[in-house]
């Protein structure tokens, strides 16, 4: 070990960091792919897609997308050690710097102007459920932030104004049928209005961006009259579908006032979840690489 410590020290400090990263791998990697059977959650690359629809159609209409983060422990030889605690929330409201590693927030926490819908869920047990598929039944919470707006219509009027914001949460059980393929663990809960009437009502009032993996907005150099905001790129993750939506007439003409979309109907929400997996040890061997490993 000396004579090892000796030689990284005339190496340099990169090529010694290099090295010390390659020594502390090799000794974890036996470890930390020896179970096929762990996976973890890879949050860059995960999504959910909310349908609203009736039994008989569950998932007539796309009403949005979400990003999911969090942590997902699958041990399929022993589910009794698996854990589900999921994050499910607009991709452009930054509900993560708040909430804890078990994905709740901090008593008295006060959201910023960005954050209004925000979804967890916790898994208390994971089931066989036949056909390569698990049942994971757990909580559901939805927290909603209601803002009061006062609007004073008199000639010193310059605006609502609002309050100060106010969370509202509201928690049911639920139960994802996922099943997995490998790298992936896809399946849907459905959630009946009349079991739940606060979610299907936050859905349709919140705005859904589509998810995008790596993205990155620039402002363009001038600003003209044909300005249409920054321009964005990266890869879309989840977009929502108007597959609800139909053109009445082909190429347009002078009564074409755009698609005519049918308005969701029915007394069903349905959460789609779409879960990448990574072996835990690769998620661990990530870490260290990136210089984000947890301090203990």
């Amino acid at each position: 070990m000396k004579s090892l410590i000796t030689h990284m020290f005339k190496l340099g400090k990169n090529r010694t960091l290099t090295l010390l990263t390659a020594v502390i791998l090799r000794v974890l990697s036996p470890l930390a792919f020896a179970d096929d059977s762990a996976w973890s959650l890879d949050p860059t690359t995960s999504s959910a897609r909310l349908f609203q629809g009736s039994r008989a159609n569950p998932d007539s209409v796309n009403t949005g997308v979400a990003r999911v983060t969090g942590k997902v422990m699958l041990d399929a030889n022993d589910l009794d050690k698996s854990v589900f605690d999921l994050s499910i929330c607009p991709p452009d409201e930054n509900w993560g710097h708040a909430l804890s590693p078990e994905g709740s927030l901090p008593g008295g926490y006060v959201p910023d102007s960005s954050d209004h819908t925000l979804m967890t869920f916790k898994s208390e047990r994971t089931v066989t459920a036949g056909n390569d598929k698990l049942k994971v039944i757990g909580k559901l919470t939805l927290t909603r932030v209601e803002r009061r707006v006062t609007m004073d219509a008199s000639e010193a009027y310059s605006g609502p104004v609002y309050g100060d914001p106010v969370l509202r949460t509201e928690t049911r059980e639920v139960t994802f049928l996922l099943k997995k393929e490998d790298l992936d663990l896809s399946g849907s809960a459905r959630v009946n209005h009349e079991d739940f009437p606060e979610l299907l009502n936050a859905i349709q009032d919140t705005n859904w961006p589509t998810v995008v993996q790596n993205e990155r907005c620039q402002m363009p150099s001038t600003i003209g009259e044909d300005y249409h905001g920054p321009t964005c790129t990266g890869t879309v993750i989840a977009a929502t579908h108007d597959d609800n939506c139909q053109n009445p007439v082909s190429g347009g003409g002078e009564g074409y006032t755009g698609p005519v979309c049918t308005p969701p109907a029915g007394d069903q929400t349905t959460i789609a979840l779409d879960l990448r997996l990574l072996h835990r040890g690769s998620e661990l061997a990530t870490e260290i690489l990136s210089g984000n490993a947890p301090t203990r």
